[in-house]
C-alpha cells in the first residue's frame, strides 16, 4: 500500500468525529505541566464497514491545534489529519468509512493524537495499533517456520499441506537470495470466489487467483479443499511468496528494481524456463514483436498475447543471467538494490553491462532485432479546405510550433457565401456537439480516475501479479464443452497465466539447486 496522503483521506474516505464535551469548569486547576493529559486510546473495526479510533484527552484550555497522526505499512511518515480544538475533557474520535472504499485485510494502522497548546508546545499521545481483519469468518490457523496459514474450509491436512508448500517456497527463495525472514508471512486461503474478491477489493480483476502484498507481508489465494493437491497450487503459491522474499531482499526507500526482474525470478523459481515460455520468446524474436525491457519495468501489458509474452521475456532474461553469468551474479544483482542504486549501476556491478548492454546481448543471442520504440506520434494530416495549400492555424486559437507555416502567397480562406449558410451552420454545430461529447468523456474519465485513486487506493495493491486457478466447470455443461479446447488456467478466455500447467503431466524444469558449488546448466538448455 502506498503512503496515505491528506488528499486521499479527505475525499470521502474518512470522517472525523468528535464525541463528548466539557465536563466541568474546574479544568483551570490543572497544572501547567499537565496542560494536556491523554487517556488510553482504543481502536475497532468491522470488515467492509469502518475502522474507528478513539482517544480520551483532558486539556486545561483551548489548544491552538489538534490532529491525528495515522500511519500504515510502507508509508514514509504519518498522515496528519486535523481534529478537534475543543477545551476541557473530551474524547477524540476518527472514523474511516469503508462502505464506499476498501482496505485489504491484515493491514495494520497506527494512530496517535497530537495537540499543540496556546503557547505552541506540542503534546503527543500514546499510539494505538489495530489490524483490520476479515472478521466475516472464523479462521483456522497454523504456524510454520516462516509462514502462518489461515483457512476456512478443509481439514487439518489441508492446512498442513498449504503450510508446507509455503514454508518450503520461502526457505528456498530466502536461501538463494541470502536473506532471513524474521517476521511471519500471513497466508490467507479463501475457498469461495465471491468472498475472495470481496477481500481484495472492487478493483480486482476477475481472473486473479492469488495476490501478494509485500508491505503487509500477506498472501491471499483462492484454493478449494479439492484443489490443494493440484499441480498449479505448487506453482502459484511459491510464485507469490517469492515476491515477498524478493521485497525483503531489495528493501530500500529510494528505487525499486524493474518489474520484469521481480516477475522473472518468481517464474524461474516456481516453474523454470519451460518450453511454453521459450516458444513464445523465440516466436516474438522471429516476427519482431519483442517488448523492450524498459517497457516491462513497470506494469505489464493487459492484452492476452502481450501479457503472456511479458512473463515469458522476464523469465528468459533471468535464465540468461544465471546461464551466462552464474547464479551468484543474479543474487548480487538483486541484493544490490537494497542500497538504492540505479538499474544501470546494479547491472554494471553484477554483470559488467548496463541494462541497455544486457538487453543488446540477450536480443542478439535470440536473433531478435531491437524492439521498435513506440510513443506519442503526430496525428495524420487531414483534408484541406478549398484554396488552402498547406495547413493553417485556426484563427480562434494561438497555436505555435504544431503546424508548418503557410506559404506567404497562399490565399486566405474566404467567408462563406449566403447560400453556404446552412452548410457552415451544420459544420459548426457538429463541431460544437463533438466538443461537448469530448468534454463529457473527459469529465467521466476524470471522475473514474479519482474514484480509483480515492477509496480504492486505500487497498494495499500488489505489483500487478495476476495469478489464477483452473476454471470452475458446470457439471451439467461439462459434456457440451469442446474436447479439442484444453482447459485453461483462468476461467475467462481473455486471460491466463503465461504457461499452461495442464499441458503436461509433470512440472517443467525448475531452477538450479541451491548448492553453492553447482555450475549453471549448459547453454540453450532449460535450467535444472
Amino acid at each position: 500500500m502506498g503512503p496515505l496522503t491528506m488528499d486521499r483521506l479527505r475525499r470521502g474516505a474518512l470522517v472525523g468525529l468528535l464525541v463528548g464535551g466539557m465536563l466541568g469548569a474546574s479544568v483551570g486547576s490543572v497544572a501547567a505541566a499537565d496542560a494536556v493529559t491523554f487517556g488510553k486510546p482504543t481502536a475497532d473495526s468491522t470488515f467492509g464497514k469502518f475502522i474507528e479510533f478513539k482517544q480520551p484527552v483532558e486539556m486545561s484550555g483551548k489548544p491552538r491545534r489538534a490532529e491525528i497522526l495515522l500511519t500504515t505499512p510502507g508509508a514514509i511518515g504519518p498522515t496528519v489529519i486535523p481534529s478537534s480544538d475543543e477545551a476541557g475533557t473530551v474524547e477524540f474520535g476518527y472514523r474511516l468509512d469503508l462502505t464506499d472504499g476498501h482496505v485489504v485485510p491484515n493491514t495494520t494502522f497506527t494512530a496517535r493524537w497530537r495537540v499543540v497548546d496556546a503557547t505552541g508546545k506540542s503534546w503527543t499521545g500514546p499510539p494505538v495499533t489495530h489490524t483490520y481483519d476479515d472478521d466475516r469468518f472464523e479462521w483456522k490457523t497454523l504456524d510454520g517456520d516462516a509462514v502462518r496459514v489461515h483457512w476456512r474450509e478443509g481439514n487439518q491436512a489441508f492446512g498442513e499441506r498449504a503450510l508446507k508448500i509455503g514454508d518450503d517456497a520461502v526457505a528456498e527463495t530466502a536461501r538463494l537470495l541470502g536473506v532471513t525472514e524474521t517476521e511471519p508471512i500471513d497466508f490467507f486461503i479463501y475457498a469461495n470466489q465471491d468472498e475472495f474478491y470481496a477481500a481484495l477489493g472492487p478493483a480486482t480483476r476477475e481472473n486473479v487467483g492469488g495476490q501478494a502484498h509485500p508491505q503487509i507481508r500477506t498472501l491471499f489465494a483462492l484454493i478449494t479443499p479439492a484443489d490443494i493437491g493440484a499441480s498449479w497450487v505448487e506453482s502459484v503459491v511459491p510464485h507469490e511468496l517469492t515476491h515477498l522474499v524478493f521485497a525483503t531482499a531489495v528493501d530500500n526507500p529510494y528505487h525499486d528494481p524493474p518489474h520484469w526482474l521481480n516477475e522473472g525470478l518468481a517464474v524461474y523459481l516456481a516453474d523454470g524456463y519451460d518450453d511454453s515460455n521459450r516458444d513464445q520468446v523465440e516466436q516474438a524474436a522471429r516476427d519482431g514483436s519483442m517488448i523492450p525491457l524498459d517497457g516491462l519495468a513497470g506494469a505489464f501489458p493487459t492484452t492476452r498475447d502481450r501479457f503472456f509474452l511479458a512473463y515469458a521475456e522476464s523469465v528468459s532474461a533471468v535464465e540468461r543471467i544465471v546461464r551466462v553469468n552464474g547464479r551468484e551474479a543474479l543474487v548480487k544483482l538483486i541484493r544490490s538494490y537494497a542500497d538504492g542504486v540505479s538499474d544501470d549501476d546494479a547491472f554494471q556491478a553484477a554483470l559488467a553491462r548496463d541494462v541497455a548492454g544486457f538487453e543488446k546481448d540477450w536480443l542478439a543471442e535470440l536473433g531478435a532485432q531491437p524492439p521498435a520504440r513506440r510513443g506519442p506520434a503526430p496525428a495524420p494530416a487531414g483534408p484541406l479546405p478549398e484554396g488552402w495549400s498547406v495547413p493553417r492555424p485556426d484563427p480562434s486559437f494561438e497555436v505555435t510550433g504544431s503546424q508548418p507555416p503557410a506559404r506567404p502567397d497562399a490565399p486566405l480562406p474566404s467567408r462563406a457565401a449566403p447560400d453556404d449558410f446552412f452548410a457552415v451552420f451544420l459544420r459548426d454545430s457538429l463541431g460544437l456537439i463533438g466538443l461537448a461529447v469530448l468534454a463529457a468523456v473527459v469529465a467521466l474519465a476524470v471522475r473514474r480516475a479519482r474514484r480509483r485513486t480515492d477509496p480504492a487506493s486505500w487497498a494495499v495493491q500488489g505489483d500487478n501479479r495476476l495469478f489464477g486457478r483452473p476454471p470452475t466447470i458446470d457439471p451439467e455443461r461439462a459434456d457440451a464443452a469442446d474436447p479439442a479446447q484444453p482447459e485453461r488456467l483462468w476461467s475467462t478466455p481473455e486471460w491466463t497465466l503465461p504457461r499452461d500447467p495442464d499441458a503436461a503431466t509433470t512440472r517443467p524444469s525448475g531452477p538450479p539447486e541451491s548448492t553453492a558449488d553447482e555450475p549453471p546448466g549448459p547453454p540453450n538448455q532449460p535450467p535444472r
